[in-house]
């Protein structure tokens, strides 16, 4: 328990697709052993909202053929799976968290989906999230658990693909965050997390919280792992205007190339007031890795987001009350009351108070753009405390200044598009994970794919494991 674990459930992502490819290990085997475990755990951790059993053993039959025949497609091929449910899976329901949603079934795959199965990978299932994908569960669900704790926070609206990559129940999840919901729950069960740019991952087909806000992204063992479930998943999409146009990078190997000469910027006033002194430790910790690694740790000064961090909230209103348009407020009475709120506040907003928030969005976007003129990557918690727990959490609608801490350093990159990265770097007394985030400038995966797995081949905070 809590230590580190070679057993095959834990293997990184990049591991298993070693011993998949020399046929040291069987997809079939590989899959029928994860639904198995998911078979047994996953009644009291609830991460799975559908599980595709009979789906996810034929595609593995596939890619054993393949594998055997000689046709081996990279490093997703046999690969067991999940995605959050709010991405199209042809043929299966697509609920998002919400009841009004669980018998759409759609008849085609969106983007990421579709492009997980080309690359070979098999799909497990579909993971449990918030209501549309907002901060609370609605109330016909039973919320994921977190596999270190059950008594805290699992995270969200990821909470689904934070539990179930962590208990060992898939080698990796797409995820989304518009928030801060790759982040959170990255930081609370000890995985890895990356929100890339806004636009280097197609949204077609996954259910929208807010467009302009929501980056879809990986959540696996490493940073490594990562990269190549993005390298999978980004580019360009004829079906997705906004996605990027420009060339996919060769994450995997861009991610080997180590921090030597690498800026990262600190700014020890915004890292440091207020926050808890176990995450300033690990914050510490991390820069000291880096520097010890070859890269140079600068000081610099962050633009003041009080106001992104005030202006969030009704930007993402405004934009959920327009993608839930269709049903709201002709179906009030099926949606949780917190979305419900969400929708309304949006749907009252008027539209100076509206521009008002897209100019001073403007504004710190090319100050942050600025600063990355100066950097390469910044270093800042993911919140400014340790692990919460679900007590503490039942209390934040009570709490405006708790909420506000909470996103303090989530909620602006969303509103800056910027890409960042979650990684787990340190512990509680009580055994918990404590995380932090590098952020770079738009298209900056690379960097931050780097850095992460250069901070992970120098340590082991991430091959830490919260069940047996």
């Amino acid at each position: 328990m809590n230590a580190l674990s070679a057993a095959p459930h834990y293997l990184e992502l990049s591991e298993l697709a070693e011993r998949l490819k020399t046929r040291a290990v069987s997809p079939v085997g590989i899959t029928h052993a994860l639904l198995d475990r998911i078979s047994r755990l996953d009644r009291s951790l609830n991460a799975f909202a559908l599980v595709t059993a009979d789906d996810a053993i034929e595609q593995a039959q596939i890619a054993e053929a393949e594998i055997m025949g000689g046709h081996y497609r990279g490093p997703l091929h046999g690969v067991p799976l999940a995605v959050k449910d709010l991405c199209w899976s042809g043929g299966h329901p697509t609920a998002a968290g919400m009841s009004i949603h669980q018998h759409f079934c759609p008849s085609e795959d969106s983007t990421v989906v579709h492009r997980l199965k080309k690359a070979g990978a098999i799909l497990l299932g579909k993971l449990q999230l918030t209501e549309g994908a907002y901060s609370d569960h609605h109330p016909s669900i039973t919320p994921p658990k977190n596999p270190w704790n059950p008594d805290y926070w699992p995270g969200i609206s990821s909470s689904g693909p934070g539990a179930a990559t962590a208990a060992g129940l898939c080698y990796g999840a797409i995820a989304s965050d518009t928030g801060g919901s790759i982040r959170w729950p990255s930081a609370a069960n000890g995985v890895t997390g990356l929100k890339p740019t806004w636009g280097r991952v197609s949204r077609y087909g996954v259910f929208e919280l807010a467009a302009s806000l929501d980056h879809i992204g990986p959540m696996a063992r490493s940073a490594r792992d990562c990269a190549l479930i993005l390298a999978a998943i980004a580019g360009s999409d004829p079906k997705d205007p906004t996605a990027m146009l420009d060339p996919v990078p060769d994450f995997p190997e861009q991610a080997g190339q180590g921090v030597r000469g690498l800026r990262i910027g600190v700014d020890p006033a915004w890292n440091g007031h207020d926050v808890d002194p176990a995450v300033q430790a690990v914050l510490a910790q991390a820069a000291e890795v880096f520097h010890s690694l070859g890269a140079l740790i600068m000081e610099v000064t962050f633009p003041d987001v009080g106001q992104t961090i005030a202006d969030w909230a009704p930007n993402c209103a405004v934009e959920a009350a327009v993608a839930h348009e269709a049903t709201y407020p002709v179906r009030k009475a099926e949606y949780g009351q917190v979305l419900a709120s969400v929708l309304d506040n949006g749907r009252a907003l008027s539209g100076m108070e509206y521009q008002k928030i897209l100019l001073r969005r403007l504004e710190l976007r090319g100050r942050v753009a600025a600063l990355f003129g100066t950097i390469d990557l910044l270093l800042t918690p993911v919140h400014p405390f340790g692990p919460l727990s679900l007590e503490m959490i039942q209390t934040l609608g009570e709490q405006p200044d708790l909420i506000f801490k909470l996103q303090r350093y989530t909620c602006p990159f969303n509103m800056t598009g910027s890409p960042t990265i979650t990684l787990p770097g340190g512990v509680t007394d009580a055994g918990l994970p404590i995380a932090f985030q590098l952020v770079a400038a738009h298209m900056g995966e690379p960097a931050l794919l780097r850095a992460g797995t250069a901070f992970q081949s120098a340590t082991g905070w991430h091959r830490r494991h919260p069940l047996a």
